[in-house]
């Protein structure tokens, strides 16, 4: 290998059962992680159950209006608490029935006050790091994890230039895609568009221009990369765009590690990816499209089914191949194409990503 190329990450990191259990473990259980909206619980007693890291959690508003998260277990005989979503007054595990506050404070349970130096009140729920960022829910099992805004400096802010009254958005359309490959192998086609021009027809020659695109990583250090091109000529866009509106004509997306990203489509157009690790070979990913007040847009409904039906499953034959290859005994790790000028054609993103992938395994 030519001294100076960065190669590829081996094969292990995206097949080997191992690594996914210490991602599970380690990186997982200690990096931002997008949970549901905030407006899925819009009023006290209001919660939701969901998973990450193989933990079992739900968030809930209490009646201060501030929305907590907490491990799904009782501090009982650790029976799963709620399940799904609903509204509720106080948390009952339906074990036993022991009760909590809409804070996690034990309230009551059946005979506890029978059993002597009993102290309801050193009885919690375990709570959880929590986040409202711009009305999208994140947590981190870190209970020292440093801030979203420490993480990802300055993307609050560039979002709401970009999506103006972004906290009012409100899901419209909601694709599944489940994916037989790593979750690594579908970031990392997602983190580069080396591959757009021949493989997305739709994307390049009507959506955007690639000769313009370029992802640059976070020059503070921060765990985000940066998408930024333009949008086609007027009279190749697949969907109509009002240019009035500042950045109407640019596209940028904001992929912050390790596993969501807001985008703005032209036009202003709010979308997200956020990916779910199921296995050593499995993942899914949830694709999000966004109006204001989740009020019906024929627009953003067709764009939604033009981007599942092209870019979508383009992209899931791609990244399942990648899969199959890398198990394959001939698959050696080559060089990155690396252009110190950056660039559609250059894959200094995923050089970073795999920076960050090695260092949540390996520890260097």
């Amino acid at each position: 290998m030519t001294k100076g190329l960065t190669r590829s990450l081996e094969a292990r990191y995206y097949t080997d059962p191992a690594v996914f259990e210490a991602e599970k473990q380690g990186l997982l259980a200690r990096t931002w992680q997008f949970a549901g909206y905030v407006s899925q619980i819009p009023n006290a007693g209001d919660y939701f159950a969901f998973e990450i890291a193989g933990e079992r959690l739900f968030a809930i508003r209490g009646r201060d209006a501030e929305v907590r998260v907490f491990n799904n277990v009782c501090q009982h005989w650790a029976h799963e608490l709620v399940q799904g979503s609903g509204s509720t007054r106080v948390v009952v595990c339906p074990y036993h029935q022991w009760t909590y506050e809409l804070t996690g404070g034990l309230r009551a349970g059946p005979n506890i006050k029978s059993v002597p130096g009993f102290d309801r009140s050193k009885v919690c729920l375990t709570s959880v790091r929590c986040e409202d960022f711009h009305g999208f829910l994140h947590v981190n099992l870190d209970d020292d994890a440093a801030p979203m805004d420490d993480w990802y400096p300055g993307v609050r802010a560039e979002i709401a230039a970009y999506v103006p009254q972004i906290a009012d958005r409100a899901p419209l359309e909601w694709v599944d895609c489940p994916e037989n490959c790593n979750w690594k192998v579908s970031v990392e086609n997602y983190s580069e568009c080396y591959h757009c021009p021949t493989n997305h027809p739709t994307f390049a020659e009507g959506v955007v221009k690639p000769e313009t695109y370029d992802i640059q990583p976070d020059q503070g250090g921060g765990y985000v990369l940066r998408h930024v091109t333009e949008c086609q000529s007027l009279e190749n866009m697949t969907y109509s765009i009002d240019m009035s509106v500042p950045h109407a004509g640019d596209y940028q997306s904001w992929f912050l590690w390790p596993m969501f990203s807001f985008q703005c489509y032209p036009g202003n157009v709010l979308n997200t990816y956020h990916w779910r690790a199921e296995g050593v070979d499995r993942c899914r990913v949830l694709r999000g499209w966004y109006t204001a007040g989740g009020v019906e847009n024929e627009v953003i409904r067709k764009l939604a089914v033009q981007d599942f039906e092209t870019t979508v499953s383009e992209d899931i034959a791609l990244v399942e191949s990648v899969q199959r290859g890398l198990m394959s005994r001939g698959y050696i790790p080559g060089p990155l194409v690396v252009d110190p000028k950056s660039g559609v054609m250059s894959e200094h993103s995923v050089a970073r990503l795999q920076q960050w992938m090695r260092a949540a395994v390996d520890g260097a």
